[in-house]
């Protein structure tokens, strides 16, 4: 039985260590010691040379209970916070609701998640629950776009499938697929030229930017498919006597199918390639692709035993596909399936972010289910 009071005080520990993204140093030391302390094996890479935040990715594996071939799981969460994240204040209102006090996040997002998995193995513990291999993967830098688990070496992933717990909706939503995404970075070179002397000699790279991102196709291109320009940076403030010689542009494709990001990309690169052509500028136009789309279908082993799971616990499942990413994109691309399960935060990465406690308790409840049924599979 989950003990809520314990779940909670477990919470309000994690949310008030200080863990911004790039400074998860005393979170990762904190958690160390908590994963430590109840008998799991504790292991870390060196992921932090690649991603340069304060902390390497953690791996916590609770040994199985018996010889006999059960699954082996991993449960994911996230150890970073965004900002403004320090010196959290939690504040638990007489309606079952935790927030802050209002001058930061809370850091539901994702300590829910890392409150959760330390509660289920309690409980495991406690109730004597026959188990496989049970890894947490415990990442750092989610929220500066997927650093740790990019900068992981699939190596130390030692899982038949994995659940994530860090997905927004209700309890029982499924996050079954997920887009991959390219980061784009474009340059624009024209010609400058006093812009009241001798406009003509110039070519105005603002003027050939704005008609690339003019003929591109952006927003919602299909409902697996979006595309944005989110950075147009270029001259000299002030300097409005200056024909702009250079634009720099960032943006971002994302799908859920390869073959459409693949053609997004290449349409907006083509926009820009054929506009620099025809004013004879000059464009470098480089895309990135900085993680890879997932999908499941309901008939998934890894999603039919999350929903049967969810069902036992008195939650309706229901399956949604995600237009963000998240850790498990990457773990899927690493071969091992994985989705993620919604665990009920509201209004992260704002100062108005909530958890509803009964959330909290079902998502635990969750994960120690999925951990029986799995046991039960075999």
């Amino acid at each position: 039985m989950i003990q809520e009071k314990r779940l909670v005080d477990e919470f309000i520990e994690l949310v008030k260590v200080d863990s911004e993204t790039l400074f998860e140093q005393e979170i990762s030391e904190v958690l160390k010691k908590k994963f430590s302390a109840l008998g799991l094996k504790v292991e870390e890479d060196d992921s932090s040379i690649r991603s340069g935040h304060g902390a390497n990715n953690l791996f916590f594996t609770l040994a199985p209970t018996s010889d006999a071939p059960l699954p082996r799981l991993f449960f994911t969460s996230h150890m970073d916070t965004v900002t403004p994240g320090k010196g959290i204040k939690p504040q638990i209102g007489e309606d079952g609701i935790i927030r802050s006090d209002g001058t930061t996040i809370l850091g539901s997002d994702d300590k829910v998640g890392l409150a959760a998995m330390l509660e289920a193995i309690r409980v495991l513990k406690e109730q004597n629950i026959k188990h496989g291999q049970i890894q947490f993967v415990i990442t750092a830098g989610e929220e500066s776009g997927l650093k740790g688990s990019r900068c992981m070496d699939p190596k130390w992933l030692q899982a038949d499938y994995g659940y994530a717990l860090d997905s927004n909706g209700e309890v029982g939503a499924i996050a079954v697929a997920a887009p991959t995404q390219a980061k784009i970075y474009i340059s624009f070179s024209g010609r400058s030229a006093h812009a009241g002397v001798n406009p003509e000699a110039g070519i105005s790279a603002i003027t050939v930017a704005s008609k690339a991102v003019a003929r591109m196709p952006l927003g919602r291109i299909d409902k697996e498919t979006t595309a944005n320009i989110g950075r147009f940076a270029g001259g000299v403030n002030g300097a409005t006597n200056i024909v702009v010689d250079r634009v720099d542009l960032e943006g971002e494709a994302r799908s859920i199918v390869q073959e459409k990001l693949d053609r997004q990309v290449e349409a907006m690169r083509k926009a820009c390639e054929d506009v620099a052509a025809e004013m004879n500028a000059k464009v470098d136009f480089k895309s990135d692709v900085i993680y890879p789309a997932f999908m499941f279908d309901e008939d998934a082993p890894v999603v039919k035993l999350a929903m049967e799971a969810l069902r036992k616990i008195g939650c309706t499942p229901s399956t949604f596909h995600s237009g963000g990413g998240s850790d498990a994109n990457v773990f899927n691309g690493f071969g091992i399936p994985t989705v993620n399960l919604a665990v009920g935060y509201q209004n992260i990465h704002t100062t108005e972010e909530h958890i509803a406690i009964r959330d909290m308790v079902k998502v635990t409840e969750a994960v120690v289910q999925i951990i029986k049924e799995a046991a039960e599979s075999k």
